[in-house]
């Protein structure tokens, strides 16, 4: 149950958000408008809704830009409508790359797409040519200096929450669920546990480790997609280990 293979994939996307904030919040804003539009502005009742809601919290967005959010949605007569849109393709030395987007404008949206990819040494493929290659999963991150219980202690409450599996390294410690566990496992431990990531993401079957040229091209690929207001996600499965980041971010 230990290791990091999984989380290498995701710590990746988190921290390229992270430096994006002010995006991070007008696409949890969009997210949350496009959930309420579809099942209405009720959590309990809306689990799309109540698991944006929950992202958004996460990443520090304060309530009253939530409701604000929520209430405009609801507005009567609102014309606004955004359609999800699910992209696949080969980034450089191909690797996979999965997109999901909330747009309301179709052909921009795919243009955008096919240029960044086209840029960076990538080909933007059909539905389902990479699909394949990942699987929905619950995911929760706890980072290692908010852990006050022992590793021991943290992985046993984990599994019986209901957890199919927990990883850890040197960061934190990460659990992976079923998608129709993810509420029942989060909902058991975060009362005791403050998550620093929790959502229902695509994890990765394999990973592609790239040679230095296609890595720094994946990497600019995968900045540019996020760096798209269309775009909600990216999911990969490239893998770097830790010396080959180090010497991409150091490159000229």
């Amino acid at each position: 149950m230990a290791g990091h293979s999984k989380w290498n994939n995701i710590k990746r996307r988190k921290e390229a958000q992270d430096s994006k904030r002010a995006k991070i919040f007008t696409k949890l804003s969009k997210e949350i408008f496009a959930a309420v539009r579809e099942a209405g502005d009720d959590p309990d009742q809306n689990l799309r809704l109540r698991m944006a809601i929950t992202k958004a919290r996460a990443a520090n967005i304060p309530n009253e830009n939530i409701t604000r959010t929520i209430k405009k949605a609801k507005g009567q007569g609102a014309e606004l409508q955004y359609e999800e849109m699910t992209y696949e393709g080969y980034g450089p030395g191909g690797a996979a790359v999965m997109i999901k987007a909330l747009t309301d404008n179709k052909n921009r949206t795919v243009a955008d797409i096919r240029a960044a990819f086209n840029k960076n040494g990538g080909n933007l493929g059909e539905n389902g040519c990479v699909s394949f290659l990942f699987n929905k999963e619950g995911f929760l991150a706890v980072d290692r200096e908010n852990l006050e219980a022992d590793e021991d202690t943290f992985m046993l409450e984990a599994v019986e929450a209901g957890a199919n599996d927990v990883e850890y390294d040197d960061h934190g410690f990460y659990i992976y669920t079923e998608p129709d566990d993810f509420e029942s496992v989060k909902g058991a431990m975060e009362h005791t546990y403050h998550f620093s990531t929790a959502e229902v993401t695509m994890i990765p079957e394999t990973k592609a480790h790239l040679e230095d040229e296609h890595a720094s091209k994946m990497l600019k690929l995968i900045d540019t997609l996020e760096d798209n207001d269309d775009v909600q996600s990216v999911y990969h499965n490239f893998e770097a280990e830790e010396e080959q980041m180090e010497r991409l971010e150091v490159s000229p």
